[in-house]
Protein backbone atom coordinates (compact mmCIF):
# COMPACT_ATOMS: atom_id res chain seq x y z
CA UNK A 1 0.00 0.00 0.00
CA UNK A 2 1.15 3.51 -0.80
CA UNK A 3 1.35 4.99 2.70
CA UNK A 4 1.71 8.54 1.38
CA UNK A 5 -1.44 8.31 -0.72
CA UNK A 6 -3.38 6.54 2.02
CA UNK A 7 -2.23 8.96 4.71
CA UNK A 8 -3.02 12.12 2.75
CA UNK A 9 -6.50 10.79 1.94
CA UNK A 10 -7.26 10.09 5.60
CA UNK A 11 -5.83 13.48 6.58
CA UNK A 12 -8.10 15.29 4.11
CA UNK A 13 -11.15 13.35 5.34
CA UNK A 14 -10.43 14.11 8.99
CA UNK A 15 -9.76 17.77 8.22
CA UNK A 16 -13.03 17.86 6.31
CA UNK A 17 -14.98 16.38 9.23
CA UNK A 18 -13.55 18.95 11.65
CA UNK A 19 -14.18 21.89 9.33
CA UNK A 20 -17.69 20.72 8.42
CA UNK A 21 -18.62 20.76 12.10
CA UNK A 22 -16.99 24.14 12.57
CA UNK A 23 -18.72 25.65 9.54
CA UNK A 24 -22.16 24.08 10.06
CA UNK A 25 -22.75 23.81 13.81
CA UNK A 26 -24.64 27.10 14.14
CA UNK A 27 -26.65 26.57 10.96
CA UNK A 28 -27.52 22.99 11.93
CA UNK A 29 -28.64 24.07 15.39
CA UNK A 30 -30.98 26.69 13.93
CA UNK A 31 -32.41 24.60 11.07
CA UNK A 32 -32.43 21.12 12.63
CA UNK A 33 -32.06 21.90 16.38
CA UNK A 34 -28.98 19.68 16.47
CA UNK A 35 -25.45 21.05 16.12
CA UNK A 36 -24.05 17.70 14.99
CA UNK A 37 -26.60 17.12 12.21
CA UNK A 38 -24.26 17.63 9.24
CA UNK A 39 -21.29 16.04 11.00
CA UNK A 40 -23.23 12.84 11.76
CA UNK A 41 -24.44 12.52 8.18
CA UNK A 42 -20.96 13.15 6.78
CA UNK A 43 -19.46 10.62 9.22
CA UNK A 44 -21.93 7.97 8.05
CA UNK A 45 -20.89 8.54 4.43
CA UNK A 46 -17.24 8.57 5.49
CA UNK A 47 -17.54 5.15 7.13
CA UNK A 48 -19.33 3.77 4.07
CA UNK A 49 -16.72 5.27 1.75
CA UNK A 50 -13.81 3.93 3.78
CA UNK A 51 -15.29 0.43 3.73
CA UNK A 52 -15.59 0.68 -0.05
CA UNK A 53 -12.04 2.04 -0.31
CA UNK A 54 -10.61 -0.83 1.75
CA UNK A 55 -12.54 -3.35 -0.36
CA UNK A 56 -11.24 -1.90 -3.64
CA UNK A 57 -7.72 -1.68 -2.24
CA UNK A 58 -7.77 -5.47 -1.91
CA UNK A 59 -9.44 -6.09 -5.29
CA UNK A 60 -7.21 -6.45 -8.33
CA UNK A 61 -8.06 -3.51 -10.56
CA UNK A 62 -7.75 -5.76 -13.63
CA UNK A 63 -11.12 -7.23 -12.74
CA UNK A 64 -12.66 -3.85 -13.57
CA UNK A 65 -11.69 -4.17 -17.23
CA UNK A 66 -14.01 -7.12 -17.82
CA UNK A 67 -16.66 -6.05 -20.37
CA UNK A 68 -19.47 -7.19 -18.07
CA UNK A 69 -18.24 -4.83 -15.34
CA UNK A 70 -17.69 -1.89 -17.70
CA UNK A 71 -20.99 -2.16 -19.57
CA UNK A 72 -22.97 -2.79 -16.39
CA UNK A 73 -21.48 0.28 -14.72
CA UNK A 74 -22.11 2.53 -17.72
CA UNK A 75 -25.71 1.32 -18.14
CA UNK A 76 -26.62 1.50 -14.44
CA UNK A 77 -25.32 5.07 -14.14
CA UNK A 78 -27.16 5.99 -17.34
CA UNK A 79 -30.43 4.62 -15.92
CA UNK A 80 -29.87 6.55 -12.68
CA UNK A 81 -29.26 9.78 -14.59
CA UNK A 82 -32.45 9.29 -16.60
CA UNK A 83 -34.36 8.26 -13.49
CA UNK A 84 -33.72 11.59 -11.77
CA UNK A 85 -36.05 13.31 -14.28
CA UNK A 86 -38.98 11.15 -13.12
CA UNK A 87 -38.53 12.14 -9.47
CA UNK A 88 -39.48 15.30 -7.63
CA UNK A 89 -37.15 18.26 -7.95
CA UNK A 90 -34.75 19.20 -5.18
CA UNK A 91 -33.67 22.85 -5.11
CA UNK A 92 -35.29 23.28 -8.56
CA UNK A 93 -33.03 20.61 -10.09
CA UNK A 94 -33.22 16.91 -11.00
CA UNK A 95 -29.94 15.85 -9.42
CA UNK A 96 -30.90 13.51 -6.61
CA UNK A 97 -32.27 10.05 -6.05
CA UNK A 98 -33.64 9.79 -2.53
CA UNK A 99 -33.73 6.69 -0.32
CA UNK A 100 -35.57 7.93 2.73
CA UNK A 101 -33.31 10.37 4.60
CA UNK A 102 -30.38 9.58 2.32
CA UNK A 103 -29.81 10.75 -1.23
CA UNK A 104 -27.24 10.17 -3.93
CA UNK A 105 -26.22 12.18 -6.98
CA UNK A 106 -25.88 9.97 -10.08
CA UNK A 107 -23.77 12.72 -11.68
CA UNK A 108 -21.03 11.96 -9.14
CA UNK A 109 -21.13 8.28 -10.07
CA UNK A 110 -20.93 9.32 -13.74
CA UNK A 111 -17.42 10.64 -13.14
CA UNK A 112 -16.16 7.18 -12.19
CA UNK A 113 -18.14 5.51 -14.97
CA UNK A 114 -16.57 7.78 -17.59
CA UNK A 115 -13.03 7.14 -16.32
CA UNK A 116 -13.58 3.36 -16.22
CA UNK A 117 -15.14 3.23 -19.69
CA UNK A 118 -12.50 5.38 -21.39
CA UNK A 119 -9.60 3.55 -19.73
CA UNK A 120 -11.02 0.19 -20.85
CA UNK A 121 -12.02 1.24 -24.38
CA UNK A 122 -8.83 3.12 -25.23
CA UNK A 123 -6.66 0.36 -23.82
CA UNK A 124 -8.44 -2.10 -26.13
CA UNK A 125 -7.71 0.14 -29.11
CA UNK A 126 -4.07 0.68 -28.17
CA UNK A 127 -3.49 -3.07 -28.32
CA UNK A 128 -4.30 -3.08 -32.04
CA UNK A 129 -3.04 0.28 -33.30
CA UNK A 130 -0.22 2.69 -32.56
CA UNK A 131 -0.96 5.16 -29.81
CA UNK A 132 -0.56 8.29 -31.90
CA UNK A 133 -2.27 6.94 -35.01
CA UNK A 134 -5.61 5.47 -34.12
CA UNK A 135 -7.28 8.74 -33.13
CA UNK A 136 -6.09 10.47 -36.29
CA UNK A 137 -7.14 7.78 -38.75
CA UNK A 138 -10.28 6.22 -37.38
CA UNK A 139 -12.94 8.70 -36.29
CA UNK A 140 -15.95 6.39 -36.61
CA UNK A 141 -14.35 3.39 -34.92
CA UNK A 142 -12.43 5.14 -32.16
CA UNK A 143 -13.21 8.76 -31.37
CA UNK A 144 -16.97 8.55 -31.75
CA UNK A 145 -17.39 5.36 -29.64
CA UNK A 146 -15.07 6.82 -27.02
CA UNK A 147 -16.76 10.23 -26.86
CA UNK A 148 -20.34 9.02 -27.40
CA UNK A 149 -21.16 7.80 -23.86
CA UNK A 150 -19.35 10.81 -22.40
CA UNK A 151 -21.45 13.23 -24.48
CA UNK A 152 -24.65 11.42 -23.45
CA UNK A 153 -23.71 11.77 -19.79
CA UNK A 154 -22.77 15.42 -20.25
CA UNK A 155 -26.06 16.25 -22.01
CA UNK A 156 -28.15 14.54 -19.31
CA UNK A 157 -26.27 16.35 -16.56
CA UNK A 158 -26.69 19.68 -18.37
CA UNK A 159 -30.45 19.06 -18.44
CA UNK A 160 -30.58 18.55 -14.65
CA UNK A 161 -29.15 21.35 -14.80
CA UNK A 162 -25.57 21.04 -13.50
CA UNK A 163 -23.13 22.74 -15.83
CA UNK A 164 -20.21 22.57 -13.41
CA UNK A 165 -20.24 18.78 -13.13
CA UNK A 166 -20.76 18.42 -16.88
CA UNK A 167 -17.68 20.53 -17.60
CA UNK A 168 -15.69 18.61 -14.97
CA UNK A 169 -16.51 15.30 -16.67
CA UNK A 170 -15.63 16.72 -20.09
CA UNK A 171 -12.28 17.98 -18.74
CA UNK A 172 -11.33 14.61 -17.23
CA UNK A 173 -12.41 12.77 -20.41
CA UNK A 174 -10.28 15.10 -22.52
CA UNK A 175 -7.28 14.45 -20.27
CA UNK A 176 -7.64 10.68 -20.68
CA UNK A 177 -8.09 10.95 -24.45
CA UNK A 178 -4.99 13.11 -24.78
CA UNK A 179 -2.95 10.75 -22.60
CA UNK A 180 -4.11 7.82 -24.75
CA UNK A 181 -2.69 9.45 -27.85
CA UNK A 182 -5.37 11.71 -29.30
CA UNK A 183 -3.88 14.43 -31.45
CA UNK A 184 -4.05 17.95 -30.03
CA UNK A 185 -5.73 18.98 -33.30
CA UNK A 186 -8.79 16.89 -32.45
CA UNK A 187 -8.83 18.37 -28.95
CA UNK A 188 -8.51 21.92 -30.29
CA UNK A 189 -11.30 21.22 -32.78
CA UNK A 190 -13.58 19.87 -30.08
CA UNK A 191 -12.85 22.85 -27.85
CA UNK A 192 -13.58 25.30 -30.67
CA UNK A 193 -16.86 23.51 -31.44
CA UNK A 194 -17.93 23.60 -27.78
CA UNK A 195 -17.29 27.32 -27.26
CA UNK A 196 -20.53 28.52 -28.95
CA UNK A 197 -22.52 25.96 -26.95
CA UNK A 198 -20.95 27.08 -23.67
CA UNK A 199 -21.57 30.71 -24.62
CA UNK A 200 -25.27 30.05 -25.24
CA UNK A 201 -25.62 27.97 -22.06
CA UNK A 202 -24.31 30.93 -20.05
CA UNK A 203 -25.86 33.92 -21.79
CA UNK A 204 -29.31 32.39 -22.40
CA UNK A 205 -29.78 31.28 -18.78
CA UNK A 206 -30.42 34.15 -16.40
CA UNK A 207 -28.79 32.80 -13.23
CA UNK A 208 -25.63 31.76 -15.10
CA UNK A 209 -25.41 35.16 -16.75
CA UNK A 210 -25.81 36.75 -13.32
CA UNK A 211 -22.97 34.61 -11.98
CA UNK A 212 -20.71 35.71 -14.80
CA UNK A 213 -21.58 39.37 -14.22
CA UNK A 214 -20.98 39.03 -10.47
CA UNK A 215 -17.61 37.40 -11.17
CA UNK A 216 -16.53 40.25 -13.44
CA UNK A 217 -17.96 42.99 -11.18
CA UNK A 218 -18.67 41.53 -7.71
CA UNK A 219 -18.84 44.95 -6.06
CA UNK A 220 -21.54 46.21 -8.47
CA UNK A 221 -24.22 44.24 -6.58
CA UNK A 222 -22.70 43.30 -3.20
CA UNK A 223 -26.08 42.49 -1.64
CA UNK A 224 -27.35 40.52 -4.63
CA UNK A 225 -25.54 38.51 -7.30
CA UNK A 226 -22.10 39.34 -5.92
CA UNK A 227 -22.95 38.59 -2.28
CA UNK A 228 -21.49 35.07 -2.06
CA UNK A 229 -18.22 35.95 -3.75
CA UNK A 230 -17.78 39.12 -1.67
CA UNK A 231 -18.40 37.20 1.57
CA UNK A 232 -15.95 34.50 0.47
CA UNK A 233 -13.22 37.07 -0.19
CA UNK A 234 -13.92 38.70 3.18
CA UNK A 235 -13.50 35.32 4.88
CA UNK A 236 -10.24 34.61 3.06
CA UNK A 237 -8.83 38.05 3.82
CA UNK A 238 -9.89 37.97 7.47
CA UNK A 239 -7.77 34.93 8.26
CA UNK A 240 -4.42 36.60 7.88
CA UNK A 241 -1.36 34.43 8.39
CA UNK A 242 -2.42 32.29 11.37
CA UNK A 243 -6.22 32.61 11.20
CA UNK A 244 -8.79 33.73 13.74
CA UNK A 245 -8.83 30.28 15.37
CA UNK A 246 -10.78 27.06 14.97
CA UNK A 247 -14.56 27.53 15.45
CA UNK A 248 -14.07 31.33 15.53
CA UNK A 249 -15.16 32.18 11.98
CA UNK A 250 -17.63 35.06 11.70
CA UNK A 251 -18.51 34.59 8.03
CA UNK A 252 -20.10 31.22 8.75
CA UNK A 253 -22.65 32.98 10.97
CA UNK A 254 -25.21 33.27 8.15
CA UNK A 255 -23.05 35.61 6.07
CA UNK A 256 -21.35 33.14 3.72
CA UNK A 257 -23.86 30.89 1.89
CA UNK A 258 -22.92 27.18 1.57
CA UNK A 259 -20.14 27.63 4.10
CA UNK A 260 -19.89 23.89 4.84
CA UNK A 261 -20.19 22.69 1.22
CA UNK A 262 -18.71 24.43 -1.83
CA UNK A 263 -17.15 27.32 0.14
CA UNK A 264 -15.61 25.40 3.02
CA UNK A 265 -12.15 26.43 1.84
CA UNK A 266 -13.06 30.05 2.64
CA UNK A 267 -13.81 29.01 6.24
CA UNK A 268 -10.50 27.14 6.38
CA UNK A 269 -8.70 30.29 5.21
CA UNK A 270 -10.49 32.38 7.84
CA UNK A 271 -10.03 30.06 10.81
CA UNK A 272 -6.62 28.53 9.99
CA UNK A 273 -5.21 31.41 7.96
CA UNK A 274 -2.51 31.26 5.33
CA UNK A 275 -0.89 28.31 7.09
CA UNK A 276 -4.05 26.19 6.90
CA UNK A 277 -4.75 27.23 3.32
CA UNK A 278 -1.26 26.21 2.18
CA UNK A 279 -1.50 22.95 4.16
CA UNK A 280 -4.65 21.94 2.25
CA UNK A 281 -3.01 22.75 -1.09
CA UNK A 282 0.08 20.76 -0.04
CA UNK A 283 -2.07 17.72 0.79
CA UNK A 284 -3.59 17.78 -2.69
CA UNK A 285 -0.15 18.20 -4.25
CA UNK A 286 1.01 15.07 -2.43
CA UNK A 287 -2.10 13.26 -3.65
CA UNK A 288 -1.32 14.32 -7.20
CA UNK A 289 2.32 13.29 -6.89
CA UNK A 290 1.47 9.80 -5.67
CA UNK A 291 -1.37 9.44 -8.16
CA UNK A 292 0.86 10.32 -11.11
CA UNK A 293 3.55 8.01 -9.75
CA UNK A 294 1.02 5.18 -9.70
CA UNK A 295 -0.06 6.01 -13.24
CA UNK A 296 3.48 6.08 -14.65
CA UNK A 297 4.40 2.87 -12.83
CA UNK A 298 1.24 0.92 -13.65
CA UNK A 299 1.94 -2.49 -15.23
CA UNK A 300 -0.46 -2.01 -18.17
CA UNK A 301 -2.21 0.64 -20.26
CA UNK A 302 -5.56 0.17 -18.54
CA UNK A 303 -4.01 0.84 -15.14
CA UNK A 304 -2.15 3.89 -16.44
CA UNK A 305 -5.25 5.51 -17.92
CA UNK A 306 -7.39 4.59 -14.91
CA UNK A 307 -4.90 6.06 -12.43
CA UNK A 308 -4.40 9.16 -14.54
CA UNK A 309 -8.16 9.72 -14.81
CA UNK A 310 -8.70 9.41 -11.07
CA UNK A 311 -5.80 11.74 -10.29
CA UNK A 312 -7.03 14.28 -12.86
CA UNK A 313 -10.53 14.11 -11.37
CA UNK A 314 -9.39 14.89 -7.82
CA UNK A 315 -6.88 17.58 -8.75
CA UNK A 316 -9.13 19.35 -11.26
CA UNK A 317 -12.01 19.55 -8.77
CA UNK A 318 -9.71 20.86 -6.06
CA UNK A 319 -8.20 23.44 -8.41
CA UNK A 320 -11.61 24.68 -9.57
CA UNK A 321 -12.88 24.89 -5.98
CA UNK A 322 -9.83 26.93 -4.92
CA UNK A 323 -10.30 29.23 -7.92
CA UNK A 324 -14.01 29.76 -7.18
CA UNK A 325 -13.43 30.58 -3.51
CA UNK A 326 -10.65 33.03 -4.40
CA UNK A 327 -12.72 34.71 -7.12
CA UNK A 328 -10.53 33.55 -10.01
CA UNK A 329 -13.35 31.86 -11.97
CA UNK A 330 -17.15 32.27 -11.89
CA UNK A 331 -18.99 30.52 -9.09
CA UNK A 332 -19.69 26.84 -9.79
CA UNK A 333 -21.07 24.12 -7.55
CA UNK A 334 -17.87 22.04 -7.42
CA UNK A 335 -17.12 20.60 -3.93
CA UNK A 336 -13.62 20.35 -2.50
CA UNK A 337 -12.76 16.61 -2.66
CA UNK A 338 -12.77 14.78 0.70
CA UNK A 339 -13.35 18.07 2.56
CA UNK A 340 -16.69 19.61 1.52
CA UNK A 341 -19.96 18.32 2.94
CA UNK A 342 -21.65 15.92 0.55
CA UNK A 343 -22.09 12.17 0.79
CA UNK A 344 -22.10 11.36 -2.92
CA UNK A 345 -18.90 13.26 -3.62
CA UNK A 346 -17.10 11.79 -0.61
CA UNK A 347 -18.18 8.24 -1.48
CA UNK A 348 -17.04 8.52 -5.09
CA UNK A 349 -13.69 10.05 -4.17
CA UNK A 350 -12.95 7.33 -1.63
CA UNK A 351 -13.95 4.54 -4.02
CA UNK A 352 -11.73 6.08 -6.70
CA UNK A 353 -8.86 6.33 -4.24
CA UNK A 354 -9.29 2.65 -3.36
CA UNK A 355 -8.77 1.76 -7.02
CA UNK A 356 -5.77 4.09 -7.20
CA UNK A 357 -4.23 2.48 -4.13
CA UNK A 358 -4.57 -0.97 -5.69
CA UNK A 359 -2.94 0.23 -8.91
CA UNK A 360 -0.09 1.67 -6.85
CA UNK A 361 0.28 -1.63 -5.00
CA UNK A 362 0.39 -3.59 -8.25
CA UNK A 363 2.99 -1.19 -9.61
CA UNK A 364 5.17 -1.64 -6.54
CA UNK A 365 4.97 -5.41 -6.80
CA UNK A 366 5.86 -5.23 -10.48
Amino acid sequence: MDRWLFGVTIALCLLGAVMIFSASAITADKEYTHSYYFLIRQTAWLVLGLLGMFALMRTDYRRLREPAVVYSTVCVVLLLLVGTFFLDKSHATHRWIRFGPLGIQPSELAKLAVILYLAWFLDQKRRHKAAMEFCKQDFLQTILPAAGPVLIYVCLILLQPDMGTALAIALVATTILFAAGMSWKWIAGGFAASLPIIYLLITRVSYRNARLSSFLHPDSDPQGAGFQLMQSLIAVGSGGFTGVGLMESKQKLFYLPEAHTDFIYAVICEELGYIGAILVIALFLVYGWRGLRAAFSAPDGFGRLLALGITALVLSQALVNFAVVLGMVPTKGIPLPFVSYGGSSLLVMLLATGVLLNISQQATET
